[in-house]
């Protein structure tokens, strides 16, 4: 082939100024622009500053009302959202997992095992008013609604964008119009409400005399050059940057996670037909953090081992370096969940979104209250705040208002939110089985029955586990009488 052939080839095949050339480029420019643009109008407009609302959720929100320009509307890539919202998820949840223990003796394990099981109830009591509420209206009032969308409360609120896009992408497989939809909405109200709600009764507590905010000082954003880069670790440029080297270890576990997934789904279809096509299928790769963090588990315990045999003299994972990782990708995350937003796939679930996010913020804010009050004795509110930014935001979120109130992490309630990731995960799976259940894409005639069915085994799961909660209290009472 002649050099004159290849350059027809290449222009036949792939011109530069192609939109699909920049597609990527165009739409990682609107979201760090937003990004950038929101910074400085946190930074400026005072009342937004005090609000405590994130940056990447202003910058969301900023996106989303413009997308009621046409032209504007058009330039955004809804696919391309919610495909980035999904895959920060999993990356983010890896960068987390792969971090080097920390010393864990500043959190007890009894307290971060009951800080898991209290994330975990107040997943199941948003549950069962979510779904609970949305059962209630379909068989009453909108006989057309999707029973089964408020069990998308939890995963809006406790666990963020990524969850709800992924299992609202479930239920409009089963026929939810504008599933993905609702669950990013649920999400991005659960940021408000973690922000707006947190902070105003922040400083209604204020005014009682039952708070008080501590000055931040001002090391507080400072780091030692040893996170940076401990002399165990590998160099910080050597033939290949540390940095990249966390990236390749990212995508290399989050390769593996994804030849697993494709796995389990080509087994689960050749052999279970239309159910595997249905709901393991969906089921599978809507669990794509899951998997990546099983694999970052295998991957540190590679690692050890090959330390251990003295064929790996360094520690590769660096924990300042995955951090910077992971809160970019859960920025990401978030502007890219609330962006991709449809909102006129919203106007007839208007009512019964406001009311389970209403209704969603006031349970959770009343539970965590009663029951912070009575589990972290000395360091109730600081508990509190924490816990409650983080099951209507994210953990960022429930970080952030913990500062306010704990600036330099004194109390227990910053060890708590990290450490009882790993409890939570294991009491929390069966409600994750939960949810794709709780509409049977086969006998969607009778959808409501087995939103019913779910709803009775979350509560039942509840009771199970505020049990396991609360064990000290119930069974010293029952040994004094």
């Amino acid at each position: 082939m002649t050099i004159l052939e290849c350059k027809l080839f290449l222009t036949e095949t792939m011109n530069l100024w192609d939109d699909k050339v920049w597609n990527f480029i165009v739409q990682i420019g609107i979201l760090t622009l937003a990004i950038a643009v929101s910074n400085c109008i946190r930074r400026k407009v005072k009342f937004i500053k005090n609000s405590l609302v994130p940056t990447t959720v202003i910058g969301g929100l900023l996106l989303l009302a413009l997308k009621f320009i046409p032209k504007f509307d058009d330039l955004i890539d809804k696919d391309f959202m919610e495909t980035l919202t999904y895959h920060t998820l999993g990356l983010g949840f890896i960068a987390m997992s792969l971090k080097v223990s920390a010393d864990k003796k500043e959190a007890g394990s009894g307290v971060v095992l009951n800080t898991g099981i209290l994330t975990v109830n107040t997943y199941l009591i948003q549950a069962i008013f979510g779904l609970g509420i949305t059962l209630l209206m379909a068989v009453t009032v909108m006989p057309s609604l999707y029973s089964a969308c408020g069990i998308l409360l939890p995963l809006g609120y406790g666990q963020g964008p990524g969850q709800a896009l992924n299992f609202g992408k479930v239920f409009e497989a089963d026929g939810f119009d504008g599933g993905a939809s609702f669950g990013l909405t649920v999400a991005a109200a659960g940021f408000l409400c973690a922000c707006i709600v947190g902070v105003i009764y922040m400083n209604y507590l204020k005014r009682k005399g039952k708070l008080k905010i501590k000055a931040e000082g001002d090391d507080s954003g400072y780091i030692s050059a040893q996170e940076v880069s401990n002399p165990n670790e590998i160099p910080l440029t050597e033939s290949v940057d540390k940095f990249t080297m966390q990236m390749v270890i990212v995508f290399v576990v989050y390769f593996i996670s994804y030849l697993t997934m494709y796995g389990l789904s080509w087994l689960s279809v050749k052999f279970l037909g239309n159910f595997g096509v249905n709901t393991l299928r969906p089921l599978i790769y809507g669990f794509n953090f899951l998997f990546g963090v099983v694999f970052s588990v295998v991957a540190k315990k590679i690692m050890n081992l090959l330390k251990k045999a003295k064929l790996m003299n360094r520690q590769y994972p660096n924990n300042f370096l995955l951090n910077r990782i992971s809160g970019f990708m859960f920025d990401l995350m978030i502007i890219s969940g609330i962006c991709a937003i449809d909102l006129f796939d919203l106007g007839r679930l208007f009512i019964p979104l406001a009311i389970i996010c209403v209704v969603g913020g006031a349970v959770t804010l009343i539970y965590l209250r009663k029951t912070c009050d009575k589990l972290y004795p000395g360091y109730e509110n600081e508990a509190f705040f924490s816990m409650f930014g983080m099951l209507t935001g994210t953990a960022s979120t429930g970080m952030i208002l913990l500062r306010e109130i704990d600036p330099k992490f004194e109390t227990p309630a910053a060890n708590n939110l990290v450490f009882q990731s790993l409890p939570a995960i294991v009491f929390g799976f069966p409600i994750l089985l939960l949810v794709p259940l709780s509409s049977d894409p086969n006998t969607m005639g009778d959808s409501n029955k087995w939103a019913f069915i779910v709803l009775l085994i979350v509560i039942a799961l509840f009771v199970v586990y505020n049990i396991i909660l609360f064990r000290k209290q119930i069974f010293k009472k029952k040994t004094q009488r």
